[in-house]
């Protein structure tokens, strides 16, 4: 258990920091980020949360599920719709706005329009420190090398994918009129929830192992939810965007690559 946390901790630790180097990226972009660039952003993001749901979260958790004996579709799916039935409540109830937006989403608040901008992109970053921890604290069950490498594959992934997913955070917040220095801040601070939650899973993971499928699917469907609700319909794609289209694609590839060689 001490192994898999320290693992989580590193993991996360690396997501987090990739999201703060690309928040950093307001201190040399100008004011205004290229609708292009923006489409690229989110598409990968897009793209890597969609293989990773897949290769490193619905297949393993169907593979725990068989070992334990337990029905594959079952756990594959349930835990799945568990997954997306708790982004929707959090969706639903945390008063949240999307770069771009002009009305917020949630319960109505007295929030300021950059915290609830913060807000919103933060909800992204729980599925994904739940994805990661859960990685390692099934490596720690199997405690076979493999299980480390596919874990370590979707930290990078996720990693890589946090970088230009910062830089969405922390651009359209300089938009905003925020300074430089605020926008890198509150870009930076929108990752610390995948530590939190990175940490979280794997101690719960420990107290009820026979449920790791579900909990590998929950954080599978969590992550498709924030995929199909929010990046792809903010990376423009239904108007014919052929650069956010290949954002998705190239994302897709290189999260497959990577958890496929090192998995």
């Amino acid at each position: 258990m001490t192994q898999a946390i320290l693992w989580a901790m590193a993991g996360t630790g690396f997501t987090f920091f990739m999201t703060s180097m690309g928040s950093a990226t307001v201190f040399f972009f100008k004011k205004e980020i290229s609708a292009s660039i923006q489409r690229i952003f989110l598409g990968f993001a897009a793209g890597v949360m969609i293989a990773a749901s897949i290769w490193s979260l619905l297949i393993p958790a169907m593979e725990e599920a068989k070992s334990a004996g337990q029905p594959e579709w079952l756990a594959a799916s349930g835990g799945f719709i568990l997954g997306i039935a708790f982004l929707m409540l959090l969706d639903s109830v945390l008063p949240h706005l999307h770069p771009g937006a002009k009305e917020a989403e949630g319960l109505s608040a007295n929030w300021k329009r950059t915290t609830m901008l913060m807000t919103a992109v933060t909800l992204h970053n729980i599925p994904e420190g739940m994805a990661v921890g859960l990685s390692f604290a099934l490596a720690a069950q199997s405690g076979q090398g493999a299980g480390y490498a596919a874990a370590m594959a979707l930290a990078l992934g996720m990693g890589i994918q946090n970088f230009p997913e910062g830089a969405a955070i922390s651009l359209p917040l300089r938009q905003e009129g925020i300074s430089r220095t605020k926008s890198f801040v509150y870009g930076m601070l929108s990752g610390i929830v995948e530590p939190i939650f990175g940490i979280l899973v794997v101690l719960i993971a420990g107290q009820i192992g026979p449920l790791m499928p579900w909990l590998l699917s929950f954080a599978a469907g969590a992550m498709m939810y924030v995929v199909v609700e929010e990046l792809i319909p903010e990376a423009h794609l239904g108007e014919h965007s052929n650069i956010g289209t290949l954002g998705v694609m190239g994302g897709f590839l290189l999260m497959m690559v990577l958890d496929v060689a090192l998995g």
